[in-house]
């Protein structure tokens, strides 16, 4: 069973809410989408708005090696002016070798919509396909609300698919445009399909009955041989059927042949990429390429899947491109605690009572509104600490932040640091963009005569959840932060009543983790008779 993919993240995707997209844009993921394996990429309607225009001709200078380009529209308005029909005309115009359009299959749409007969239709959709395959072009045709119009008319939209091939269409897409449709209705509606036309069969599925993919997956196993989808699943109302997800079912469960597609390891790349592009945050839950698909929190799952990854996980994260994680928090066992060691490289003694001490600090400070899931530097030093392979660097004496502001005073942020390193103190006062930032600011002040290098470390994300919303302005927060030295990233977590506290306690595991790693790279560097002195 070989399918084709057909993309249309580029055209149908863009009518999602929030989603924009230069052509710039739709190029970077066109090449994308070509290197990873899809068939046919549909690029735009060109003759619907200058940006769509634009791309065809810039797309012609693409290097695709898999992927044809298709430009979408819909049958001609009129039966008396088909040659002259601006839509076809601009389809034909835009030179994209394959050419998809849309005409009506529920009878409701024809008559309401178009106020036309079934004969009128019919010919509609015969002519313009005709028009276009004398072009010289391959013309699919999308069956628009095929599934509602076939359960309120099967004969007039059976009709209809009928009048396309008659024009020369190549394929048949059967489109579930209100998302609306069942998977066993959709299984029995393609099949019966597949019995009386002689061309191949497409499945065009929505997500608002939360089934696009589920849909998908049925039409394929009714003999449906085009998928059409978009990369995420993103696009008008609650999406289109997501290809991220359907690729990897149909490879790795049907058994499912495609033509380009090989290798699924760069799926979770492609994935992130188009999020990247679109300026989206990528979907942390999303089947097989989330940040979460394989992720494990609790202690009886952890065991299971360090002794039998499948006990746990449906297929190998490694085969996507993803991989498996495991989250300590309250719900944390010992298994947890020793995968997370080894995921470190941390040696941990069989037996003691370090485990039962390090389950407990965990949950205690879970407890308290600790969240180590995006702060695994903080948890790391807390590990390291309990086995006495670290000791804190500095120690906040004390610390004071003035914020001044007024209608006739200019605003100023100021933070005092009182800081101990050895038997040595620094006293220092810094200005900030802010509380926090005059924060990082004295504190680096501080260290920068003990430790020069901090100048590395930058600042790249700043988070604050309030834990207790009824508690109102007196509820405890949590502030993650994430730093980066240009090379690496680590987060780091602080949780209090006062904003301020919490924010220098992720501050200090941000600047003690790189001075701890820092220091740990130069002991494995050095020669031998250094490495012993230090």
């Amino acid at each position: 069973m070989v399918i084709e993919l057909y993309d249309t993240t580029l055209r149908d995707g863009t009518q999602g809410e929030h989603i924009n997209l230069s052509v710039q844009d739709k190029l970077l993921i066109a090449e994308r989408l070509d290197e990873f394996g899809v068939d046919f990429i549909e690029g735009g309607w060109p003759s619907s708005n200058p940006k769509d225009e634009e791309f065809f001709l810039k797309a012609k200078k693409l290097d695709l090696k898999h992927a044809r380009l298709a430009a979408f529209g819909s049958t001609a308005r009129s039966l008396d002016n088909i040659e002259n029909d601006p839509n076809l005309v601009g389809l034909v115009k835009c030179e994209a070798p394959v050419l998809t359009i849309f005409g009506k299959t529920w009878k409701a749409h024809s008559v309401k919509s178009l106020g036309i007969t079934d004969d009128e239709n019919a010919e509609l959709i015969r002519r313009s396909v005709r028009f276009l395959v004398e072009s010289g072009r391959e013309v699919f045709f999308d069956a628009e609300h095929f599934f509602d119009g076939w359960k309120d008319n099967a004969e007039f939209a059976e009709r209809m698919i009928a009048s396309a091939i008659e024009g020369g269409a190549s394929r048949v897409v059967l489109c579930d445009t209100n998302g609306g449709t069942l998977p066993h209705e959709i299984a029995k509606i393609v099949a019966r399909v597949r019995q009386i036309v002689t061309v191949p069969v497409g499945i065009h599925a929505h997500n608002d009955g939360d089934l696009a993919v589920a849909n998908s997956i049925e039409a394929v196993r009714a003999g449906a041989t085009q998928v059409q989808g978009t990369i995420n699943g993103i696009g008008e109302r609650c999406g289109n059927a997501n290809l991220v997800s359907i690729i990897p079912n149909l490879m790795l469960k049907l058994g499912a042949e495609f033509n380009h597609v090989k290798n699924l390891k760069s799926l979770t790349s492609m994935s992130k990429f188009v999020f990247e592009i679109l300026n989206l945050p990528p979907d942390t839950k999303a089947p097989f390429v989330g940040k979460s698909a394989f992720a494990h929190k609790g202690g009886i799952h952890v065991s299971a899947v360090m002794k039998e990854s499948s006990l746990y996980e449906h297929i190998d994260p490694a085969l996507v491109g993803n991989r498996q994680r495991v989250l300590v928090s309250e719900l944390a066992g010992q298994s947890n605690i020793r995968y997370k060691a080894q995921e470190l490289g941390i040696s941990l003694p069989e037996k003691g009572e370090v485990f039962k001490n390090l389950v407990n600090h965990v949950k205690k400070l879970e407890h308290q509104g600790y969240q180590f899931d995006g702060a695994e530097a903080s948890f790391e030093l807390i590990l390291r600490r309990e086995l006495g392979q670290f000791k804190p660097y500095f120690e906040v004496l004390e610390s004071k932040v003035v914020i001044q502001n007024g209608q006739e005073i200019k605003a100023v942020d100021q933070a005092v640091m009182k800081v101990m390193v050895g038997a040595e103190t620094e006293q220092t006062v810094a200005d900030g963009d802010g509380p926090v930032n005059a924060l990082d600011k004295a504190l680096r002040k501080a260290l920068l005569h003990f430790y020069p290098d901090i100048r590395a470390i930058r600042l790249i994300d700043y988070k604050v959840r309030v834990l207790e919303e009824k508690s109102g302005t007196s509820a405890k927060v949590r502030v993650l932060i994430e730093s980066s030295d240009g090379q690496n990233s680590w987060g780091t977590v602080g949780v209090s009543t006062n904003i301020i506290e919490a924010s220098l306690q992720a501050l200090n595991d941000s600047i003690n983790y790189y001075l701890f790693y820092n220091q740990s790279k130069a002991v494995a560097t050095a020669p031998a008779s250094e490495a012993l002195n230090s």
